[in-house]
């Protein structure tokens, strides 16, 4: 691989990894052949580096633009690998997580709701496709009151509330439900999250 075409492929795969949050639940059905393409791109630099490393043993370790590959192809590799994995999380840079709720539906859909310290919300939901719809939220008892929604992709409207039940007990990870509801006027709950994480209380209402 030559010295251009390798600097391209590793900043590309760097800042286009790295920064999937702010850009992945924009892609909607996209994002999944993106990522296969990441995939892809990520394979060849650790080929590419297993090439370097062996061309660098072969001459015995003077070859100074095998040593730059190697260096360059490690320094993405490693950074990636400690953001993705680490306690390096850009969605941090958003607020912290006080509330976490999610469902798992079939065919592997998920669907994740995090109310976070800065009053604002996400919801992601995967499923053949990846979508985000975010907002801002304010707490009545244990009631969350949803506003300035921004609808993702392929969503039509989102809950007015939604309406906290802690368990008794734990069931597993979930500590309780929320049960979201469209139209106030309607008792009918359109759809519910169980929860994994509820800190909320210690949130006051700006």
């Amino acid at each position: 691989m030559k010295n251009k075409k390798l600097i391209y492929i590793s900043i590309f795969c760097l800042l286009a990894i790295n920064t999937s949050n702010y850009w992945e639940g924009r892609l909607g059905f996209f994002a999944f052949p993106v990522f296969f393409i990441l995939s892809i791109l990520f394979l060849r630099l650790v080929i590419e580096l297993i090439i370097q490393i062996y061309y660098l043993f072969k001459s015995k370790f003077k070859d100074r633009n095998t040593f730059w590959k190697i260096s360059l192809i490690t320094f993405v590799l490693t950074l990636t690998f400690y953001i993705q994995n680490g306690d390096t999380n850009f969605d941090k840079f958003e607020g912290i997580n006080l509330f976490t709720a999610e469902r798992q539906g079939s065919a592997n859909c998920l669907t994740v709701l995090n109310l976070k310290d800065n009053f604002t919300f996400t919801q992601r939901d995967v499923c053949l496709g990846i979508s985000e719809t975010k907002g801002q939220y304010h707490i009545l008892n244990d009631t969350i009151y949803f506003d300035h929604v921004s609808l993702g992709r392929d969503i039509d409207n989102y809950y007015e509330f939604g309406i906290i039940k802690m368990f008794d007990k734990p069931k597993n990870k979930f500590i309780g439900e929320i049960l979201l509801i469209n139209n106030p006027r309607d008792s009918n709950i359109n759809h519910s999250l169980l929860i994994t994480k509820n800190a909320i209380n210690k949130n006051k209402n700006p």
